[in-house]
């Protein structure tokens, strides 16, 4: 059985958790791939975004005051839909889209991290820097709650004071003048369905608020603190986000975020701060991607061990010592690395965005329709919630089919063959009890 201790993460620890995933592939990643898809009205997608997760928050903090559990978005979902292949499925997307962000969030560490030796490094590095990040986040995690909810707290603190000064500091060059990013011919192609499809890249960047869930029995008062932690490392998110989107708006065009559209953070310092500048900003992109993957192993490793323990998904020891979160923190750790080798940055940032859409719908859809009555929601802002993710995952999928189809077929065949999977292994353990 898999042991979990009460009340051994603070609310400061659980705002550095929820903190510690966000602002990692949140800004440092998508901050270039946003700007692709809505041109000079990025900053505004941030904000947009906001508001989308603001609604989504509102299902996860009420069902966090229900059911406070450290299986957290798995355990939602078996209280809403029962343990069956619906539950399994579901949380098993939540899972995937966990692993996915921490490739994302790897292969940033090693984008950034080459920023300072200079112009076309070799491209093999930056998957082999993002494996390394991946097995140094394996041995903090072997460490226990204690120094992890404190490694990442004091990390976050540092990454967004540091984020916080680098903004204000680029936006005092151009005298706070919040200028929108000069425009470009990658302007004429923007539509009202790209700005949507944006919309859903900046969702990715605040789902790690899904961490504290995922912590609840474990995070002291729960029903108290989660919805707290979760509405501070929201907002603290928004407004780092929005700071930074406003300086690199302000200090680079179009056309040259997207040409470092993988590391437009480090490339709007030169400019504004000029060569320390780019040292600053790639030290805290490689202080918020190492508290990100760290922080995200602990949730989804906790949340497969909830799911093995509840006989949901199927495991297997393979020889290994110690307890299922410890033979699931390896799972992890090897999943994630496979996917840092095999996908670029834009690939791993829209399979992650589906998945968790998806996933967030039927959170949405559990609570408004299978727990009416047994959780106490307003029932107008759950349906607002199911009915604006809806909207950004259909333009999100319109518009990548038009311009990168296999994404989205890769990303509906995962789904396809985790429902396949899981109903013949529930199917297979019902026969044998």
């Amino acid at each position: 059985m898999t042991t979990y201790k009460k009340n051994s993460i603070s609310l400061t620890g659980a705002v550095g958790l929820g903190t510690g995933v966000m602002i990692s592939a949140g800004i440092f990643a998508l901050l270039g791939q946003v700007a692709d898809l809505s041109g000079s009205w990025f900053p505004l997608m941030f904000i947009l975004g906001g508001i989308v997760t603001g609604f989504s928050a509102y299902s996860y903090i009420k069902l966090s005051q229900e059911y406070p559990s450290a299986g957290g978005i798995g355990m939602f979902l078996v209280k809403a839909y029962g343990k069956g292949t619906a539950a399994a499925t579901a949380s098993l997307l939540m899972a995937f889209s966990m692993v996915i962000n921490q490739s994302l969030v790897a292969r940033t560490f090693g984008t950034y991290t080459l920023q300072l030796f200079g112009d076309d490094p070799h491209d093999f590095w930056i998957p082999l820097l993002g494996v390394g990040l991946l097995a140094f986040a394996f041995l903090v995690n072997l460490s226990g709650n204690a120094f992890i909810q404190s490694f990442t707290s004091i990390f976050s603190l540092i990454k967004i004071f540091g984020l916080s000064l680098f903004a204000i500091a680029a936006l005092s060059v151009v005298g706070f003048s919040f200028a929108p990013a000069s425009g470009g011919q990658s302007d004429i192609s923007i539509t009202w369905q790209s700005c949507m499809a944006s919309i859903a890249l900046t969702v990715l960047a605040f789902k790690g608020f899904t961490t504290i869930t995922n912590s609840g029995s474990e995070i002291k008062h729960p029903k108290r603190n989660i919805g707290k932690a979760i509405f501070i490392s929201i907002l603290i998110s928004l407004i780092v986000y929005l700071l930074l989107a406003w300086a690199v708006s302000s200090n680079l065009g179009i056309e040259q975020i997207l040409k470092a559209k993988d590391y437009a953070l480090a490339e709007a310092a030169r400019p504004a701060l000029g060569e320390g500048g780019v040292w600053l900003t790639v030290g805290i992109a490689m202080i918020a991607t190492v508290t990100g993957i760290i922080a995200s192993v602990f949730a989804v490793s906790r949340m497969l061990a909830m799911l093995t323990d509840m006989k949901l998904i199927p495991h297997r020891h393979f020889g290994m010592p110690g307890s299922i979160q410890k033979h699931t923190l390896v799972y992890t750790i090897v999943i994630a690395m496979a996917l840092t080798i095999v996908f670029d940055l834009s690939r791993i940032a829209s399979m992650g965005a589906i998945l968790y859409l998806v996933m967030d719908m039927m959170i949405h859809w559990g609570v408004y329709h299978k727990l009416k009555g047994k959780v106490e929601a307003r029932r107008g802002i759950v349906l607002g919630a199911l009915v604006l993710d809806g909207a950004v995952l259909a333009a999100f999928c319109y518009v990548k089919i038009l311009t990168d189809s296999h994404i989205v077929w890769i990303s509906a065949l995962v789904i396809l063959l985790i429902l396949a999977g899981e109903k013949k292994y529930l199917q297979k353990s019902l026969q044998k009890s």
